[in-house]
């Protein structure tokens, strides 16, 4: 019979082979760590393009607070952030938004400062609209000093069934006109945007870039452009990157959102890695707010947003 103990390790060896043991499990540690590490600097890295989600967009994940909210979407890298309701918030509220922004080197894209939609408001010569224009435009300027806004966002409002089209373009320049005298001192810039009549908003005076882009020229103010919203564009028009080309002397921003379904990108049938790229080609340092919806429910859902944004921004 063999001697067991002749082939036991000797104590040297016992050793040494502990010390290979811990070695590999030190090794696949490191691994391990540095894998997830490096997922880790991948999804907070900063996307190329200053895509912007909007408040509640990630409550599932950031809660309630709107300064965790600020914080997820830094974390997961978008370098801004939108808010449709920024005029409604309480003066506080807005300076400790644009403070926590700032902190966070993130840029606020545009607020809406007139959207009324059921008005017949820009296309009208009557004066008390125009005073409640002007009004409102002063008040826009006072919020974008708080919050450090460089755009607010205007609809020009329904247009009128009983006033030939061509005048009603000329009272929308003329009234703009009065609008740019008031933001242009401060900086501020409104950007118009045109938006479907078939599924979302029937009615309403603006409704595509090309139109969007002759009452700029006509205005011929620093202070009037354009937001181009690509999906409804999608829906009104198409020719999108033609489109963008042709208006982008006009383009102050864009919103997002893919049709059908108006959520991320990736679920319809608008090619946004393509329009991604383009627009970065030409240099576009502005904002792009992320005006959709989910496509899927809660933290998954949120997830699902911000993994189309990774994919579409991958060029």
């Amino acid at each position: 019979m063999q001697n067991i103990q002749e082939n036991l390790p000797s104590d040297d060896a016992k050793m040494s082979r502990r010390g290979l043991m811990a070695s590999a499990a030190a090794a696949a540690v490191a691994i391990s760590t540095g894998a997830s590490k490096s997922r880790a600097a991948t999804a907070s890295k900063k996307f190329k393009l200053k895509y912007a989600p909007s408040f509640g967009q990630f409550r599932q994940h950031a809660g309630d607070d709107l300064i965790d909210q600020l914080k997820f979407m830094a974390d997961q890298g978008f370098s801004a952030m939108f808010d449709n309701g920024l005029m409604g918030k309480p003066a506080d509220v807005q300076e400790k938004i644009a403070k926590e922004m700032s902190r966070l080197d993130m840029t606020l894209g545009p607020f809406v400062l007139y959207a009324d939609f059921g008005v017949k408001s820009f296309v009208t010569r009557d004066p008390e609209i125009r005073k409640m224009l002007i009004d409102r435009m002063k008040q826009g300027v006072e919020c974008a000093k708080r919050v450090n806004a460089k755009w607010a966002l205007v609809v020009p409002g329904h247009f009128d069934e009983g006033l030939e089209w061509d005048y009603q373009t000329a009272n929308v320049i003329d009234n703009l006109k009065y609008c740019a005298e008031v933001v242009e001192p401060s900086g501020l810039v409104l950007v118009l945007e045109p938006l479907n009549a078939w599924t979302d908003h029937p009615g309403l005076f603006l409704t595509k870039i090309p139109q969007a882009y002759m009452i700029c020229r006509a205005v011929n103010s620093p202070s009037i452009k354009i937001v181009d919203d690509i999906y409804h564009q999608q829906i009104t028009e198409g020719n999108l990157i033609p489109n963008i080309d042709m208006a982008w002397s006009e383009i102050a921003a864009f919103h997002l959102g893919d049709n059908p379904g108006r959520n991320e990108p990736t679920t319809g049938e608008i090619n946004y890695k393509n329009i991604f790229k383009h627009i970065h080609d030409k240099g576009y340092e502005g904002v792009l707010c992320m005006e959709h919806g989910r496509s899927k429910r809660g933290k998954e859902g949120e997830m699902a947003v911000v993994e189309a944004y990774r994919a579409c921004d991958d060029f």
